[in-house]
């Protein structure tokens, strides 16, 4: 495949030189996020902070032109997803209140003008932009659980259509905003989750019963003419695409289940679709033909590729947007040609100073892990469990020896990918290497592998992190074995307390970024949505499973604490509550270990932040904050990878 390179936003960047302030060079890195396409194809609404703040900007996609339509308006950091309105003169976009995500929806047109659309309490999100430019499917928290709502654009009406005690989520409008697509658990299968289909009004929903009860299955997009959905679903473990025909009421299936796929959209002529596959710590964008059921994979190198979450990847008939990284190139977002196999750099990557060759590739690679470690457990004592092939990737930071960042993912059904990682290179530059362990219970490996963790948080998945630290020390003699730290942010924050708590003779040093603490105080404190579908379906609720959130709780165990810890955490925080950080630092103080920059534990809370952020000014704080401690806990310096 020849790769053309034609329309590139080339802006440029007033970075520092001075490899002493390399970390505010990184931080400083221009990014963009949530690319998404007018309903012409023509334009493209982003988020891109090149101006040192995240900003609104729309690029044309024939003249390549980059236009700034906000100016301080939306949020410094771009977590949610933004979507144009049916006529593509106003984009919607979510505002917060310093990363609380308590979003409000308010949409910006050409000349800046902001006007608020819908506001609510409670956690909002965009779901769906109806075609009737009258219409839209809003998710919220408002009620107490997350449901569903449509606005009505002309009379400025919000009515609520859903109201179950389990999340509703994945809300779809059909081509003629008449009837609404959704998925939600209704069954006493607590891992269960169904599609469902409703007129606008949410009257006399249809459960559709895609797949077996305790798999899960999603709507994905409506089908042009109406008459079908694209839809998700892992009753046969590995998640696959299939069509469902509504006047049928039947499935057809794609794929041969040899990787995990998730499908993303039709595309306009209704005879294809868009999926992703996952694939060795890779994801890798596809296009189905709906009638042979023949797949292509995108001629793209690997790595980690996707289309719009929530947006419009469309541009026309035969070009799709496809946001694409590596772990050594930063994201670039590409029009892909399925037609001719090509595709055009709309926005390259900006390096400013930063010399790309310093950065550290990935090296992919397993092992087998029972869950129990060789290094002793002082909080709880497991059996081993099935030994199972866990993924991990090891980036190399050249330096010899090298001390050792394990890297616990969040989630934690998330992954660790081929991706560019802002700060893995990071550690990487100060002469760390680093380990990211997809730990049973990661996504991309099926249901089953994401149901081990099930009842059993701070067990097996954290004993295969640990296996995979010790796999990596005993089979890498460049590593240094008296300098092994672990850091990690949310659920891997959670994975960084309970390593030193149960594994402290591992390690030398550890960083909790918003990580819980107190499994029964995060239950009563965090968003409904998250209480039920993220606590309850994992480990049951604390009046079914008390003895569980208290063994599982690092806190419990906060006196097995044996090495320099940095506890880090957003005020803002509405998913990890600070309650969690300020916990575990009572429990401390409790104890008699002392906090301090020369005392056991240091303690940094984040203002005008919560569950982390993409701000430039944000992140650099947050590298500032590692720079210092490990400095001076470890023994850090700037250092070059090696090129090989």
């Amino acid at each position: 495949m020849h790769q053309t390179l034609i329309w590139v936003v080339d802006l440029p960047v007033d970075v520092p030189t001075d490899d002493t302030d390399l970390l505010e060079e990184l931080a400083s890195l221009p990014t963009f996020a949530h690319p998404t396409a007018s309903p012409a194809g023509d334009e493209i609404a982003l988020y891109y902070d090149v101006s040192g703040r995240n900003e609104l900007h729309v690029l044309d996609v024939a003249s390549g032109e980059l236009a700034q339509w906000s100016d301080g308006e939306v949020p410094r950091n771009a977590r949610w997803w933004v979507d144009w309105d049916a006529d593509g003169e106003r984009v919607f976009f979510h505002l917060d209140d310093d990363g609380n995500e308590q979003n409000d929806l308010h949409a910006i047109d050409r000349d800046g003008a902001v006007e608020p659309v819908v506001e609510m309490d409670g956690q909002l999100m965009l779901t769906d932009v109806g075609e009737d430019g009258e219409t839209l499917l809003i998710g919220s928290s408002a009620g107490g659980q997350m449901n569903l709502y449509v606005h009505d654009l002309p009379g400025g009406q919000t009515t609520k259509v859903t109201d179950y005690e389990r999340a509703a989520s994945g809300g779809e409008l059909s081509p003629d905003c008449e009837r609404i697509a959704y998925a939600t658990n209704e069954s006493d299968d607590y891992e269960n989750q169904d599609v469902y289909v409703a007129p606008i009004d949410g009257s006399d929903p249809r459960n559709l019963h895609v797949g077996e009860t305790g798999a899960e299955a999603s709507p994905a997009d409506w089908h042009p003419d109406g008459d079908a959905l694209l839809v998700s679903d892992n009753s046969e473990d590995l998640g696959r695409c299939g069509i469902y025909d509504l006047e049928a009421d039947a499935v057809t299936w794609y794929g041969d289940l040899e990787y995990e796929e998730m499908p993303i959209c039709f595309l306009p002529d209704g005879e294809r679709f868009l999926a992703l596959r996952t694939r060795e710590c890779a994801i890798m964008p596809l296009v189905y033909d709906v009638a042979s059921g023949e797949v292509s994979e995108l001629d793209l190198p690997e790595g980690v590729a996707a289309f719009p979450h929530a947006g419009e990847p469309v541009l026309d008939e035969d070009r799709v947007l496809v946001q694409h990284t590596t772990p050594t190139s930063r994201s670039e977002l590409l029009a892909y040609d399925l037609e001719a196999d090509d595709y055009e750099v709309l926005v390259t990557a900006e390096y400013g100073d930063v010399d790309p060759d310093m950065f550290a590739d990935a090296e992919y690679f397993t092992f087998e892990s029972d869950g129990v470690p060789d290094t002793p457990a002082e909080a709880v004592d497991h059996d081993p469990y099935d030994t199972l092939e866990i993924e991990g990737l090891l980036y190399d930071s050249g330096r010899r020896p090298s001390p050792l960042v394990v890297n616990p993912h969040g989630g934690p059904r998330s992954a660790d990918f081929r991706s560019f990682d802002l700060y893995t290179q990071f550690l990487l530059s100060r002469g760390y290497s680093v380990l990211q362990v997809n730990y049973r219970g990661s996504a991309g490996r099926g249901r089953a592998f994401v149901q081990a963790l099930y009842d059993d948080w701070g067990g097996a998945e954290q004993g295969d992190v640990a296996v995979g630290a010790e796999h990596v020390l005993d089979t890498r003699d460049w590593l240094d074995e008296d300098r092994v730290v672990v850091f990690g942010g949310s659920y891997g924050g959670y994975s960084a307390y309970w390593q030193l708590v149960q594994y402290p003779d591992l390690y030398d040093a550890g960083i909790a970024w918003i990580g819980l603490t107190d499994l029964e105080d995060m239950y009563e404190n965090t968003m409904p949505h998250f209480r039920t579908e993220l606590m309850e379906k994992n480990m049951g609720s604390p009046e079914e499973h008390p003895d569980l959130y208290e063994e599982r709780s690092p806190v419990t165990h906060a006196e097995n604490l044996a090495a320099p810890l940095l506890l880090v955490h957003g005020v803002n925080d509405r998913r990890v509550p600070v309650s969690q950080a300020r916990i575990f630092r009572d429990r401390l103080e409790e104890l008699g270990y002392e906090g301090g920059p020369d005392g056991d534990f240091e303690y940094e809370e984040l203002g005008e932040e919560g569950h982390a952020s993409t701000d430039q000014d944000q992140k650099a704080r947050m590298f500032r904050t590692l720079d210092d401690f490990l400095e001076r806990r470890i023994g850090t310096e700037v250092v070059a990878a090696d090129d090989d």
